[in-house]
């Protein structure tokens, strides 16, 4: 519930950031009215991460001003910030994984009670102090970010993509919160590339390009076009959410093949074919099984039933080095997993070159800086700030993860959730990226927690409830009411 004739809960005028020669944020604006939510919406490099972390604390601006409550702000720490009341949830996870909840919240000071309500309310009733958080898969981890930061019962709460990392049903219950949160009076930022959570939900979208303030809309019907315009500044074409070109399954022998693969409690019964040239889906609610099955063709996890066959030939991992000497090469959906935060984006590419160092001798620094430099070309990554890989967007980090493949060579790709919190340019750029290693021979498995993908990235999808696959979608019949019923076991299950 707005209240316009009330002093802004938080007014943010003229904010600049730069971090040596890159000027991250040139004159950025948001007002933030109590009980409003406001999307924050901008492509990747448009500068909503660094305005993020000034407005919560963890940067300082070089110029501009943040006024919390009608009083200018000073908050020179992430504390300072949740005592004025401005609560994050960042993109990525802020648990430490060698501790259980109940650790990591006694380290943030989360009162227990609050915390185990908003848990429930969420829709992880089941959640346990003791559970390790490193055991957790990532959208659990999102809920218990969330749940920490409503026991604070912030004045202003900010997600940064929220949803992205979340199944249907998750995310239907955490949008209904933030809802019940503006109509208590409290103020959401809303940072989501998925128009129509903003669509149902936000009341303004403040958009971000190139690091200056472009404008501030009303959210009414019809608007995400000139959102979109307002974000790109340019011709949108390419942008266009049409379907990319597929083709039929091949008849030739499979590159993978899974049958009755089942892992731990979760993964029961999985069966399926990906063959050479092929993007097949993977669509399933949260705790399905996805993350189980990733990790036993990663080498994360040893599978308890089933057998896997790459080309034909059994195969069975000890170690994550043992599927990929196989072909199998993983993108995790955590980005911070994959990544050497500290290091160059040259370096993180490379890193797999490095690791041949054992089987193949001297590797040419000539040869390797060639493939380095064709897989940023390809990717169109950003290096303006490749001092670091930290400082990049979050969409030109999950660029460098798949980067790092392409420079070394794909046969197998398994992408968990690969566009989760990424602009919609940037996830048309991996779509084309994907079809395009199809097209050249390699076979990929693509998990996707956004619906829509399937039919813009894949030949077929595979769906999972229960640990079990009950469906097998073509991508011309994969609308989402089909795979969401699928997805919800509401169907037979399919040959493979």
């Amino acid at each position: 519930m707005i209240e316009p004739q009330e002093t802004p809960v938080l007014d943010a005028k003229g904010v600049s950031k730069s971090f040596g020669a890159v000027l991250a944020l040139r004159d950025a604006s948001l007002r933030v009215r109590k009980g409003e939510i406001v999307a924050l919406m901008g492509a990747n490099g448009a500068g909503k991460s660094t305005f993020v972390k000034i407005l919560t604390g963890v940067l300082r601006p070089d110029t501009g001003h943040v006024r919390i409550k009608g009083r200018d702000s000073q908050v020179g720490s992430p504390a300072e910030a949740r005592r004025s009341g401005v609560v994050p949830v960042y993109q990525e996870p802020s648990l430490i994984p060698d501790l259980d909840v109940a650790d990591n919240l006694r380290l943030g000071n989360t009162r227990a009670e609050p915390f185990r309500h908003w848990v429930a309310e969420l829709g992880i009733p089941d959640l346990r102090m003791d559970d390790m958080i490193g055991r957790l898969p990532l959208a659990t981890l999102r809920i218990l970010d969330l749940a920490r930061a409503l026991a604070a019962e912030p004045d202003v709460l900010l997600l940064d993509e929220m949803t992205a990392a979340l199944p249907t049903d998750l995310v239907e219950r955490v949008l209904r919160v933030i809802r019940q949160q503006a109509d208590a009076g409290r103020s959401v930022i809303y940072i989501s590339h998925r128009f129509t959570e903003i669509a149902a939900l936000c009341d303004n979208a403040t958009v971000l390009r190139d690091g200056v303030t472009v404008g501030s809309v009303p959210i009414a019907p019809g608007i995400e076009e000139r959102i979109v315009e307002m974000m790109l500044g340019a011709d949108l074409s390419h942008t266009n959410a049409a379907p990319l070109s597929v083709k039929s399954r091949p008849s030739d022998l499979p590159r993978l093949r899974l049958r009755g693969i089942g892992a731990g409690p979760r993964l029961t019964d999985v069966s399926f074919d990906l063959h050479k040239g092929e993007v097949l889906g993977v669509v399933a609610l949260e705790g399905q099984g996805q993350d189980e099955l990733f990790d036993v063709l990663a080498g994360n996890l040893r599978a308890t039933a089933g057998t896997v066959e790459i080309d034909g030939r059994p195969a069975s991992f000890r170690h994550p080095a043992d599927a990929i000497v196989a072909g199998l090469t993983f993108v995790p959906g955590n980005r911070s997993q994959a990544l050497l935060m500290p290091r160059s984006v040259r370096e993180n590419i490379a890193l797999p070159l490095v690791a041949e160092l054992r089987k193949w001798g001297i590797i040419s620094k000539r040869d390797e800086d060639a493939r380095v430099s064709a897989a940023i070309e390809r990717l169109q990554i950003d290096t303006r700030a490749q001092g670091e890989v930290r400082r990049l967007s979050g969409g030109n980090q999950q660029k460098v993860t798949i980067a790092r493949w392409v420079a070394k060579g794909v046969q197998t790709l398994l992408l968990f959730d690969p566009t989760r919190g990424i602009d919609i340019r940037t996830k048309r750029q991996i779509y084309t990226l994907v079809r395009d290693l199809a097209n050249k021979g390699a076979a990929v498995l693509f998990y996707t927690s956004e619906l829509a993908e399937v039919r813009l990235a894949c030949d077929r999808a595979v769906v999972i409830f229960n640990g079990r696959v009950v469906a097998m979608v073509e991508a011309a019949d994969a609308d989402e009411p089909t795979l969401l019923r699928a997805a919800y076991g509401l169907t037979e299950k399919a040959p493979v």
